[in-house]
């Protein structure tokens, strides 16, 4: 049988924060929901992922296999290379990008910001359950949620193809970052038919340069294109 491994810790994060939503009665003892998730003990940490499990909650979501996806590698590497403090994850959903993201840069401030409700929800029960350094925003991209200069970085990531004025969101992004703006979009059309945009480089570019940024760096990375602007 494969041996599949999870994220461990925002996996309980998120069943705590569902415990809290429900009431805490529901399935979890009160001295595991009390304690901070930074001193659960690893049999405390199991003894919560079973009691979620009993109560059926999905952690399908926190496999830990996006960390092998060439695109989140990459975009895992770039950010590895640089200096920052606080980032903005636009369309965060499933958190694909974003829960490789916390358990590898454990200091730094996360806000994220997605339209749809129930992506939202999701999200904020691990705020809930422990992640104080993750704030969750149901919001639209393109309403510019934070100030001018707000984070260090803006991460949108398989994104800017489901947005239909893609040039104003990568405006309000450039306007949000301070340092960068990492963007991986699809390369080739696809069947999916929420991808409304094939975003090629000269597309971005121009959309970039619209925005007052003219720093591009890209690469291919197997199907996606990856980009990082410099503000």
């Amino acid at each position: 049988m494969e041996d599949i491994r999870y994220y461990d810790r925002l996996a309980a994060a998120y069943i705590r924060g569902r415990a809290e939503q429900k009431g805490t009665s529901v399935f979890i003892e009160k001295e595991l929901l009390s304690k901070a998730l930074s001193e659960l003990t690893e049999k405390e940490i199991e003894e919560i992922l079973e009691a979620g499990r009993k109560a059926e909650e999905k952690l399908y979501a926190f496999k830990s296999i996006h960390n092998d996806m060439p695109r989140v590698k990459r975009v895992l590497g770039f950010l590895k290379s640089v200096q920052f403090q606080s980032l903005l994850d636009v369309g965060s959903g499933r958190g694909v990008f974003l829960f490789p993201f916390l358990e590898e840069f454990p200091q730094v401030q996360v806000t994220s910001v997605d339209i749809l409700p129930y992506r939202a929800e999701f999200l904020q029960a691990l705020c809930d359950g422990g992640i104080a350094r993750l704030r969750v925003l149901e919001e639209n991209i393109c309403t510019q949620p934070l100030p001018d200069k707000a984070v260090d970085v803006v991460t949108m990531l398989e994104v800017l193809e489901h947005i239909p004025d893609a040039e104003k969101a990568v405006k309000a992004a450039v306007r949000m970052a301070r340092k960068y703006v990492v963007v991986t979009v699809p390369s080739r059309p696809d069947n999916n038919p929420e991808h409304i945009h094939l975003l090629t480089k000269q597309i971005l570019t121009e959309m970039f340069e619209a925005a007052g940024c003219t720093r591009l760096h890209f690469d291919g990375v197997s199907g996606h294109l990856f980009m990082a602007a410099v503000m």
